[in-house]
C-alpha cells in the first residue's frame, strides 16, 4: 500500500498543463517516477524535483505539438532547454531539468521504448559557479563556545547539534534521523544513512562525544516511551528539519554572529577547514558522502581562496602599493 500511494503521490497529473499528452506517454512518466521510489529508493525531494521537471518538459512538447518520446532527437530538447533559458529559468536549474531527461529516456531505453537517448547531447548554459559559503575557524569556535543558558536545558540539545553538524559534517537530514544508538560514545564514532539511503560510519570529536553524552542524561526528561530519535524536541517526538533551522538560527543570533547560520553552513564549515588542513580530497569525500568527487571538488577552490588571502596579506611584493 505504501508503495502503490507514494506512486501515485510521484504521478504527473492528469489535468492541469500536461492535458492533451497521450495517455500512453503520460503512463510511461508515472511508470519511471515509480521506479524511482521502488528500485532507486530515491528521496522523496528527489522524485518531486523530477516530477517537476518532467511535466515542465511534456508541457513544451504538448505546446510544440509533440506527441510521442520516441520522435524526440536532440534538436527538440536543445529547444526545449533554449526556450527555457530565455524564460529566465537559471543555468543549474535547466542543468537539472536535463540531468531529469538523461535519467528518464535512459529508462526507456531500458524498457524498449526509445533506441537512443537524445538528452546525452544537450548540455545546458554555463552559470556562474556559487561557491558554498563556510565560517573561518574563529567565528566557528565563537559560535560552539557561546554558553548555553541554564534556564532552557533545550539548549544543551542544540549544543550537541551544533557540535555534531560541524565535527562531522553531516547533511541536515542525517542529523534529524539519528536514532541514539548510531551513535557509539566509547568508539567516538556515528553511523548515518545518507542519500539513496547508503549508510557511512564517520568519526566524532571529542567536544561533539561530550556534548552529545550531556544531552543523553537529560534526554530521559523530554522523550516519550519507546522513541528511539537522538534528538528530540518539547513534545518528546524526533526533532524535525524545521525545528533544527530554527533553533541553529537563533543560537547565532542570541550570540551575535553577523552572517545567516543554517545547518549546512557547518557542513560547508567542516569540510573546507578538513581539506585546508589534510588536502586530503578523497577522504573529504568520503567523510561527506559524496557518491562523485566532482562534488567534493567545489571545496579546493575555497582552499585555494584562503591561501590566496594568505599569500596577499603575508606577501611583501603581493599587494599593490599606492602611487
Amino acid at each position: 500500500m505504501a508503495r502503490r500511494a507514494a506512486a501515485a503521490d510521484a504521478a504527473l497529473p492528469a489535468g492541469g498543463p500536461a492535458a492533451g499528452w497521450p495517455t500512453s506517454e503520460t503512463a510511461l512518466v508515472d511508470a519511471w517516477l515509480a521506479s524511482l521510489h521502488n528500485e532507486r529508493r530515491l528521496s522523496s525531494h528527489t522524485a518531486a524535483a523530477y516530477r517537476r521537471d518532467l511535466r515542465a518538459f511534456v508541457t513544451w512538447c504538448t505546446g510544440a505539438g509533440l506527441g510521442s518520446f520516441a520522435a524526440l532527437d536532440a534538436a527538440h530538447l536543445r529547444r526545449f532547454a533554449a526556450a527555457a533559458h530565455r524564460d529566465g529559468l537559471d543555468p543549474r536549474s535547466i542543468q537539472r531539468q536535463l540531468s531529469a531527461l538523461r535519467t528518464f529516456f535512459g529508462y526507456l531505453i531500458r524498457e524498449g521504448v526509445v533506441r537512443h537517448n537524445p538528452a546525452v547531447e544537450v548540455r545546458a548554459p554555463r552559470g556562474a559557479k556559487r561557491l558554498p559559503e563556510a565560517l573561518d575557524v574563529d567565528r566557528m569556535a565563537r559560535l560552539l563556545g557561546a554558553p548555553a543558558t541554564a534556564e532552557d536545558p533545550l539548549e544543551t540539545r542544540d549544543r550537541a547539534i551544533l557540535e555534531l553538524f560541524y565535527s562531522s559534517g553531516l547533511r541536515l537530514s542525517e542529523l534529524v534521523g539519528l536514532d541514539v544508538g548510531d551513535l557509539d560514545l566509547a568508539d567516538h564514532t556515528v553511523r548515518v544513512t545518507g542519500k539513496g539511503r547508503k549508510t557511512r560510519i564517520v568519526p566524532v570529536g571529542s567536544k561533539a562525544t561530550a556534548a552529545y553524552a550531556t544531552w543523553l542524561g537529560l534526554r530521559g526528561r523530554f522523550a516519550r516511551g519507546a522513541e528511539r530519535a537522538a534528538f528530540v524536541g518539547r513534545s518528546g517526538r524526533r526533532l524535525g528539519t524545521r525545528a533544527v533551522q530554527l533553533r541553529v538560527d537563533a543560537w547565532a543570533r542570541r550570540h551575535g554572529l553577523d552572517v545567516n547560520v543554517h545547518p549546512h553552513l557547518f557542513r560547508h564549515s567542516f569540510a573546507t577547514h578538513l581539506l585546508e588542513s589534510s588536502h586530503d580530497l578523497r577522504g573529504v569525500q568520503e567523510l561527506l558522502g559524496h557518491a562523485n568527487i566532482s562534488t567534493t571538488q567545489v571545496y579546493t577552490h575555497l582552499d585555494f581562496q584562503h591561501l590566496a588571502r594568505v599569500y596577499d596579506e603575508a606577501h611583501p611584493r603581493a599587494r599593490r602599493r599606492p602611487r
